[in-house]
């Protein structure tokens, strides 16, 4: 083999014993496959190093390949096709509005009668086919009374053989504020919105005077207005499906988003914890190893003064087991006791505590003679 690759090699391997964690690159892969076959243990700390970094490469990946998702899936703004409907319209007069009469106006019996001659000669008018005519007398009707419904009815009706629906429909809303129960007013608007391609209020004006007085002419208008109106609603209903639907898949894709990060981050977290888990040095935090630097807790500056024979100047010794101490629990509770740390502070007090003179709630019989046994070591 030649040397400068076995060298090569030699570096690798040096540096996967400094670093294990290399052995779980996702790119060594293969030869970490060739080591387990050959019955080797991969190291446990340099295994979970790993593994976090193959978990972040993989949540990375899938956030990446997420986003990608989630753009590729966004969805084109609907746009609704044209409704092909059947029925001839007309262009809306832009005329100016027709008189209309003052409803707060008394209306004498004088003035009504008057009223009733001028529709009698607009009737005649009609039949005659003199439509400017007829609306010149029905205007001299209403203005004698203005109270009237059948008379805005009546020149409405007018208005829509005139082919000017615009006309007809003020004409109309005038007849139905007065009388609501109109039949002609209902029925002349009706007429009047089918003119204009307004499909959906013609049928219901339509529907409504049939129900208060049916006739031929309302049915036949019906026939052509009704096959619109169900193309339109089967239009509506089309399109509030495929939004309904198309808003559903974007909710869904959100809740997926969501989903998918909120497991990339727990593993992320996850593996995290585990790797700092592996890293801890052994021993406490602080260092119990090789003695207590400072002494024991709560600090003893200076030794215990008038404590135990000889003292203990400089803090605790090395050679004390603490290990009795730490693996009691009972022990290690009445240490953490504020009157038990108090009395650390204070050697005279503290030996008192051993010799059963002084006793805390803590400080049982059997809790003394451990504690005295461990501080015997001092």
């Amino acid at each position: 083999m030649d040397a400068s690759k076995l060298k090569e090699l030699k570096l690798f391997v040096d540096q996967c014993k400094a670093n294990p964690s290399l052995l779980y690159d996702p790119s060594l892969s293969f030869f970490r496959d060739y080591l387990e076959s050959l019955g080797a243990n991969l190291p446990a700390a340099a295994q979970k190093e790993g593994d976090s970094k193959s978990k972040d490469y993989v949540v990375e990946e899938n956030e990446e390949e997420m986003g990608d998702n989630a753009a590729g899936e966004e969805e084109d703004e609907i746009i609704e096709s044209d409704i092909e409907l059947e029925g001839e319209t007309v262009e809306p007069d832009n005329d100016s509005p027709q008189k209309m009469g003052d409803r707060s106006v008394e209306v004498t019996d004088e003035k009504r009668e008057a009223s009733q001659e001028s529709k009698a000669k607009a009737v005649e008018a009609i039949s005659e086919g003199k439509l400017e005519e007829a609306i010149e007398h029905l205007t001299e009707a209403i203005l004698l009374n203005p109270t009237s419904a059948i008379m805005y009815a009546t020149r409405a009706s007018v208005y829509v053989k005139m082919k000017k629906p615009n006309a007809a429909i003020r004409d109309a809303n005038a007849a139905l504020e007065i009388n609501p129960d109109s039949a002609k007013g209902y029925k002349s608007r009706g007429m009047a919105h089918a003119m204009l391609g307004h499909w959906e209020e013609a049928a219901k004006d339509l529907h409504l005077a049939s129900t208060i007085d049916y006739d031929e002419e309302i049915s036949a208008v019906l026939k052509k207005v009704e096959p619109n109106t169900h193309k339109i609603d089967e239009h509506r209903r089309k399109y509030e499906r495929l939004r309904k639907e198309r808003e559903d898949r974007k909710i869904e894709r959100e809740r997926s988003r969501r989903r998918a990060e909120a497991k990339a981050a727990y593993e992320k977290a996850k593996s995290q914890e585990q790797t700092s888990s592996s890293r801890k040095p052994g021993g406490m935090p602080g260092g119990f190893t090789g003695g207590m630097p400072g002494g024991m807790p709560g600090g003893m500056p200076g030794g215990m003064p008038g404590g135990f024979p000889g003292g203990m100047p400089g803090g605790v010794p090395g050679n004390v087991d603490f290990s009795k101490i730490l693996n009691d629990p009972e022990l290690m509770s009445a240490f953490s006791d504020p009157e038990v740390m108090a009395a650390l502070q204070d050697g005279v007090q503290f030996q008192l505590y051993l010799n059963g003179i002084l006793v805390p709630s803590l400080f049982t019989e059997s809790l003394r003679c451990r504690v005295c046994s461990v501080m015997c070591a001092f």
